[in-house]
């Protein structure tokens, strides 16, 4: 019987492998890789990334994790609050000036000056909500941030804007994979907190990409990690638990003490069957939106005007948002080193229209877009690779803070972690990860602390 069985690979799994690789466990991935939506690919100096981007820093669980498994990061450098608009590209300077230069009619401008008034006096509101008090457990600060403002849709509490003002908003909200009309006020509020305060959340890129962190994972596991490994039933037992699955078309099990369930919810919901019904019915209620990545290579040998930028919110495009994922060379180079690499984001409604077309139709798009905004891109581009994400991030919809006070109860030897669990996405996916893998510890500890000694049969005389 193993100590341990994971089930998923992404990093919430992961974490929970690493912070168990002492015990005997096994982790389960019904893809063949490991790191679920985090994903990205070495190309000589840079990487190519279709997943998360920007990683928390400070004290956080991704910072520890980082820095217990040896893996770098770096401050991202250079411009973070870029913006393309009305054929405009705006790269420096304060944001609040960004409404009164970009051209729109100045009904439009009073209302972005009207409508950034209100949503600051929420934020402001917000930044006394987020912090952790004195003696409180995350889950008590988490189930705060949760209800904040949970009442009623981004889209409810701002009003009707204006097509310009509307468009200019959108990027930041949208970016949780919901539309204005989906996220609740309060998750659309934090969204600005996080974007306007950037330093003091998501400000860490990994040198190397993203999947560094997962993959090195992964091979400090050293063969416990067991891919295109489908899990289609978890059950109770009185004292371990036994995990169905099928592997290259054979059908297995193997029981252990305890499973860390590291699963969207929607999957979770399916192959946990004796969950808790209000725990299963909650997990149910988790809504996923969609979002497309594409990342393009290129081979310029000149200094591009993108170069200083890392992040350009793209309002009435097919994407969102641009990412400069070479900046990190650019901000530590003491000589430009020839391509880029350019991440494009498109989620929600954006990604709903793509994801009814093929991936060159999908490429193609965008590479019309980025000529409108980085004139004769395409003409750089050497390689370029779409992925979709159907099931993309999980968004706090209006009543999600209901939900949260279930689906982190705990009780029988299934451990729930993911993203879903709080508002952070790769920082909630990572030390929910931990914090289920540290309640196992403390679980095994406690049972292998309270087994009877073993006694020894008397010894046979020889003679």
């Amino acid at each position: 019987m193993k100590d341990v069985v994971i089930v998923g690979g992404g990093v919430a799994g992961l974490a929970a492998g690493w912070r168990l690789r002492h015990w005997d466990t096994v982790l389960l991935e019904s893809g063949t890789r490991v790191g679920g939506r985090v994903r990205s690919e070495r190309r000589g100096p840079y990487f190519m990334n279709w997943g998360g981007h920007v990683y928390a820093g400070g004290n956080s669980s991704t910072a520890w994790l980082l820095n217990d498994t040896g893996v770098d990061s770096v401050a991202v450098p250079g411009s973070l609050s870029g913006l393309a608009m009305n054929g405009k590209l705006l790269l420096k300077g304060r944001i609040e000036s960004y409404p009164f230069r970009i051209p729109m009619p100045w009904s439009s401008r009073m209302g972005i000056v009207k409508t950034g008034a209100k949503v600051s006096l929420a934020v402001a509101r917000y930044a006394r909500i987020v912090g952790r008090r004195p003696g409180e457990s995350e889950a008590s600060r988490q189930q705060r941030v949760y209800s904040f403002m949970n009442d009623r849709s981004f889209a409810d509490y701002i009003g009707d804007l204006p097509e310009d003002v509307e468009a200019l908003f959108k990027p930041t909200v949208t970016r949780s994979s919901a539309d204005l009309d989906e996220i609740s006020a309060g998750a659309g509020v934090g969204y600005f907190s996080l974007v306007w305060n950037i330093g003091a959340g998501l400000s860490q890129s990994i040198v190397g990409g993203p999947s560094t962190l997962t993959e090195s994972i992964a091979a400090a596991l050293d063969g416990r990690v067991q891919l295109n490994s489908t899990v289609d039933e978890i059950v109770h037992k009185k004292n371990s638990v036994v995990v169905r699955y099928r592997q290259d078309g054979s059908e297995k099990e193997v029981e252990a003490r305890c499973v860390v369930l590291a699963t969207p919810a929607t999957v979770s919901r399916r192959i946990a069957v004796d969950l808790d019904r209000d725990v299963r019915e909650a997990l149910s209620k988790i809504v996923y939106g969609p979002y497309v990545a594409a990342a393009f290579l290129t081979n310029e040998t000149e200094r591009q005007v993108w170069d200083d930028a890392y992040a350009i919110a793209t309002p009435k495009r097919s994407f969102n948002v641009l990412l400069n994922m070479s900046n990190i060379v650019r901000g530590y180079e003491r000589q430009r080193q020839p391509g880029s690499s350019i991440m494009t984001f498109s989620p929600a409604s954006l990604a709903r229209k793509l994801l009814e077309l093929d991936d060159d139709q999908i490429r193609d798009t965008y590479l019309r877009d980025l000529d409108q905004i980085l004139p004769h891109f395409s003409e750089k581009v050497v390689e370029a690779q779409v992925q979709r994400w159907p099931t993309g991030a999980p968004y706090c919809f209006p009543g999600r803070g209901k939900l949260q006070p279930t689906l982190t109860r705990r009780g029988g030897r299934v451990f729930l972690a993911g993203d879903y669990l709080g508002t952070l996405y790769t920082e909630t996916a990572i030390g929910t990860g931990l914090t289920a893998a540290q309640e196992v510890q403390s679980l095994l500890a406690t049972e292998r602390q309270c087994s009877p000694p073993i006694r020894l049969a008397p010894a046979v005389p020889l003679n």
